[in-house]
C-alpha cells in the first residue's frame, strides 16, 4: 500500500495544466489527468514537441519546416529541421533589472547579478572571445568553481556558436587532461583558486600541469586576483577583469542550427577515457525548458537552486532557467561548512522557490539529525528536487517531517548522457513515499525484461523507445557512431538502453533500483544493490558501505563491504545481525555471502559509488580512469582480499 506524502492543491494553476488545456483545445482531446498527457505526448511525438516550442516562445531567426524526420532512427534522428537560433539568445532574452545570479561561497557575501548586468558582462566578453579569434564550432573550456563568471563564459562561448565543455577545479590534473585533451580546447577559462571546507585550494599548479600537455591552448582567462601568478604558464594569460574593462561591440548571436553542437560533457564510467559526449543547442533548450516550465512550474517570480559543481550536468540544468527570467542561486564551497545547517539556512536567507540537491546530500542530514525546521523558516519553499542516485524511503519521511510538510518532493532520474531526465516530478501529482511521481513528458520510457519486452510493476531495463531532442548529436571522435551505437544500442536493438533498472508502475510512478551493469543476480534473481543499502544505512554503527556481485562457481555470490563507525570491529555478532537485517527487510537471496570490513567506499567526483570499479578489481581487471574518483586511493584495498578466494 502506496503511503502518501503529500497531494497538490487542486485549485493551483500550474503550468503543466495550461499546456494540458492547450492540447486539450488544439488537439480535440480530453485529457484530465498526468498519465493521459504522457501517453498522448509519446504518441503524438511530433505535435507535442511542437507544443513545447510554442509555449516556450523559442525565439529563433529561423522558423523550422518539420518537427522531427523519423522518431524511430536512433541514433540519428533530425529535429526542427530549417530552424536557427542561438542558445546564448535564449537565455538573455531577459534585460532588465531583476537579479539573474545569486552567488555565495563559504567565506563571502551573498554577489548579485541583474539580468541587465548579466548581459552586458556577457556583450564583454563575447567580443574578447571573437578578438581572439574564437569562431563557430572552436571548442571554450571551463576549469572553474561554481562561480558567476563560469555562466557569463558559457553564454559568450555560446553566443558564438563555440562549444563550451567545463570540469571542476576538484578534479586532478589527469582526469582534466583526459577530457580537454579529447576536446582540444583554443581558449580555457580558470580561477585562481577556490575554497571548501574552510580551507583555500590552489588552481594554478594543476592549470600549469594542464597547460603543458594542451598546445592548442592559445590564451588563458583568469579569474579571481591573479596574487598567485609567478609561474611560467605555457599559454598567454589575461585577468577576466581586464576585459570587462574593455568597450565591446554590440553582442551578436550567431544564428545556428537546431542541432549544433553547444556542450561537451562527460561520462563518469571508470575504465578508459571518459566518452565525449555532444549536445546540441536546441536540444538542450527545448528540454531543459520543458523540464522547468512544466515538470518545476518554474516562474519567473522564483529563485531556483541546485547544489553542484561545474563538473556536474545539474549545473547545466540550472543554469537554463535564466530562459525563464527566474534567478538562479550559485553556492561554491561545501555544503557541511561550517554546519550541515548551512545550506538550510542560505535556503531561508535567498527564498529559495526550488532547492536541488543530491539523494547523498539528504541521507548524510537524514544521518547527523540535521532537522531543518526547528532552525529555518521556509515559506516560500515550493519544491526539492533530488538527484544522483535513488533517494531511499527514509528521506522522503525525513523531508516531510523534518523539512518541510507543505512541499513537493521530487526525486528524478537521468544522466550526462541525455543532460536532462527520464523520470521527475510533476506538480499535478501526489508524491508516494520511495517512488519517483511520473516519466517525463515527450520521453517513451518503458521497462524491459531480459528478452526485450516492456513490463509493468516488475524490475526491468530503463529503456526509451522513440527519439527525443536532447539525445546526444555524437560522441567527440567517434567514427560513425561506433562508440556512441555500443554505449545505448548494444543491448536492444533500435531501442536506447540506459542501464539503470526500474519498476514502472501501473498508474505510470517509478522505482529506480541502481545500475544494472552493477546489478546483483545471485541464482538468476536479480537484485537492486539499493535495496541492501537501505537496510545498511539504518544499521547505526555502519558508516557506509559498498555491495557487488562476485561470480562464483557458475553463479553469482553478493559481497558487502563496509566502513564501521570510528573503525568499530566487525565481529561475528555484527555480521550475523546485518544478515538477519537484511534477510528481514529483503530476502534470504539478499543476504550477503561475505561481508568485509574497509578503510574506505570508492566515490566519483559526482558521489556516485563505483561499484563497477571494485567488481572489476576483484575479477583482476585493470581500472584505468580513476580520475574520475574524489578517492581513489580506497581501491587499492580491494585489491587480494584473501576472504574472496574461498
Amino acid at each position: 500500500m502506496k503511503k502518501i506524502l503529500w497531494r497538490p492543491d487542486p485549485q493551483k494553476k500550474t503550468k503543466m495544466a495550461e499546456l494540458t488545456d492547450i492540447i486539450n483545445c488544439n488537439h480535440s482531446q480530453k485529457i484530465n489527468d498526468y498519465e493521459q498527457l504522457h501517453k498522448w505526448s509519446v504518441n503524438h511525438i511530433p505535435e507535442f514537441w511542437e507544443e513545447v516550442w510554442n509555449y516556450c516562445d523559442i525565439v529563433h531567426s529561423q522558423p523550422y519546416t518539420e518537427v522531427v524526420d523519423n522518431i524511430q532512427t536512433m541514433p540519428g534522428a533530425k529535429w526542427f529541421r530549417g530552424a536557427k537560433l542561438n542558445f546564448a539568445e535564449n537565455l538573455l532574452r531577459f534585460r532588465d533589472d531583476r537579479v539573474a545570479i545569486k552567488f555565495k561561497s563559504e567565506d563571502k557575501s551573498v554577489r548579485e547579478l541583474t539580468y541587465l548586468e548579466l548581459f552586458q558582462e556577457v556583450e564583454k566578453i563575447s567580443h574578447y572571445l571573437r578578438e581572439l579569434g574564437v569562431q563557430k564550432g572552436d571548442r571554450v573550456a571551463g576549469f572553474l568553481p561554481n562561480v558567476p563568471e563560469a555562466v557569463v563564459a558559457m553564454l559568450a562561448t555560446s553566443s558564438i556558436g563555440a562549444v563550451w565543455s567545463s570540469c571542476s577545479p576538484d578534479f586532478g590534473t589527469n582526469g582534466v587532461l583526459d577530457r580537454f585533451s579529447q576536446i582540444k580546447p583554443k581558449v580555457i577559462f580558470s580561477a585562481d583558486g577556490y575554497q571548501y571546507n574552510g580551507k583555500y585550494h590552489d588552481s594554478l599548479k594543476k592549470l600549469n600541469g594542464i597547460l603543458k600537455e594542451l598546445p592548442t591552448v592559445q590564451k588563458v582567462i583568469l579569474i579571481n586576483d591573479l596574487k598567485m601568478i609567478d609561474m611560467n604558464f605555457k599559454a598567454e594569460f589575461i585577468s577576466y577583469q581586464e576585459i570587462l574593462e574593455c568597450t565591446p561591440n554590440p553582442l551578436q548571436f550567431e544564428q545556428l542550427p537546431f542541432d549544433h553542437p553547444l556542450y561537451i560533457m562527460y561520462s563518469s564510467g571508470t575504465t578508459g577515457l571518459p566518452k565525449s559526449i555532444v549536445h546540441s543547442s536546441g536540444g538542450t533548450l527545448l528540454q531543459h525548458m520543458k523540464e522547468l516550465h512544466f515538470h518545476c512550474d518554474l516562474k519567473r517570480e522564483d529563485t531556483i537552486f541546485y547544489f553542484t559543481t561545474c563538473g556536474w550536468m545539474m549545473w547545466n540544468w540550472l543554469v537554463s532557467a535564466l530562459s525563464i527570467g527566474s534567478t538562479v542561486v550559485l553556492f561554491d564551497g561545501s555544503p557541511f561548512y561550517p554546519d550541515g545547517k548551512e545550506m538550510w539556512k542560505l535556503a531561508e536567507e535567498l527564498e529559495f522557490s526550488v532547492f536541488g540537491t543530491s539523494a547523498k546530500y539528504i541521507d548524510a542530514c537524514r544521518e547527523n539529525n540535521i532537522f531543518p525546521s526547528t532552525f529555518s523558516n521556509l515559506p516560500k519553499l515550493r519544491s526539492i528536487l533530488s538527484t544522483g542516485s535513488p533517494l531511499i524511503e527514509e528521506s522522503f519521511e525525513y523531508i516531510y517531517e523534518h523539512v518541510k510538510k507543505d512541499v513537493h518532493l521530487a526525486s528524478i532520474s537521468g544522466g550526462t548522457d541525455i543532460i536532462s531526465c527520464f523520470a521527475l516530478g510533476s506538480p499535478t501529482l501526489e508524491v508516494a513515499k520511495g517512488e519517483l511521481q511520473c516519466r517525463g513528458l515527450g520521453m517513451d520510457v518503458h521497462s524491459y525484461d531480459e528478452n526485450g519486452k516492456p513490463i509493468i510493476g516488475k524490475k526491468g531495463e530503463l529503456v526509451c523507445t522513440s527519439a527525443f531532442p536532447s539525445m546526444p548529436v555524437y560522441f567527440w571522435n567517434d567514427s560513425n557512431d561506433l562508440k556512441y551505437k555500443d554505449a545505448y544500442f548494444s543491448t536492444f536493438s533500435g531501442v536506447w538502453h540506459h542501464g539503470d533498472f526500474i519498476r514502472i508502475s501501473e498508474s505510470g510512478s517509478l522505482k529506480i533500483y541502481g545500475r544494472s551493469d552493477s546489478t546483483l543476480n545471485p541464482g538468476g534473481v536479480r537484485i537492486g544493490t539499493s535495496e541492501i543499502y537501505r537496510v545498511v544505512n539504518s544499521i547505526d554503527i555502519i558508516e557506509d558501505s559498498l555491495v557487488i556481485g562476485q561470480e562464483w562457481e557458475g553463479d553469482q555470490r553478493i559481497i558487502l563491504f563496509v566502513l564501521m563507525v570510528n573503525d568499530f570491529p566487525l565481529e561475528k555478532d555484527m555480521i550475523d545481525q546485518i544478515k538477519f537485517q537484511i534477510k528481514n527487510s529483503c530476502s534470504p537471496r539478499h543476504i550477503p555471502s561475505k561481508i568485509i570490513k574497509v578503510k574506505g567506499i570508492p566515490y566519483t567526483i559526482n558521489g556516485k559509488k563505483v561499484e563497477v570499479a571494485v567488481k572489476k578489481i576483484i575479477e583482476g581487471k585493470t581500472v584505468t580512469n580513476q580520475e574520475s574518483l574524489s578517492n581513489p586511493e580506497t581501491l587499492d584495498q580491494f585489491r587480494n582480499i584473501p576472504e574472496l578466494l574461498n
